[in-house]
């Protein structure tokens, strides 16, 4: 599996972006898209998850500011954030967890190679 991450890039604090992550190989089903973030000295941190089923997860600091949504047909996550803030410089990455081949047995836990948000103040 294979995963594109974009729309990364420098903001103003208060400013918004919309980050994308599209999967693509021989993905049978997509169980979980999220993204997780990185800011230099800190480990890496979930940011927002959204299943199957539509069941969404987010980290407190970013509730009520950020979006996370899936286009099932595409195989693509978004999440937009809003109000952003100084604090959500980081590196995000995506993270995709599907299952592949042709009946699905297989299980892939994939990362994207991260896209650099950085907000200024």
């Amino acid at each position: 599996v294979q995963l594109q991450a974009s729309g990364g890039g420098l903001v103003q604090a208060g400013g918004s972006l919309k980050l994308s992550c599209a999967a693509s190989g021989s993905i049978f089903s997509i169980d979980v898209m999220g993204w997780y973030r990185q800011a230099p000295g800190k480990e890496r941190e979930l940011v927002a998850t959204i299943n199957s089923g539509g069941t969404i997860d987010y980290a407190d600091s970013v509730k009520g500011r950020f979006t996370i949504s899936r286009d099932n047909a595409l195989n693509t996550a978004y999440l937009q954030m809003n109000s952003l803030k100084p604090e959500d410089t980081a590196v995000y990455y995506c993270r995709v967890v599907s299952r592949t081949g042709r009946y699905g047995i297989n299980r892939s836990n994939d990362w994207g190679r991260g896209t650099q948000v950085t907000v200024s103040s």
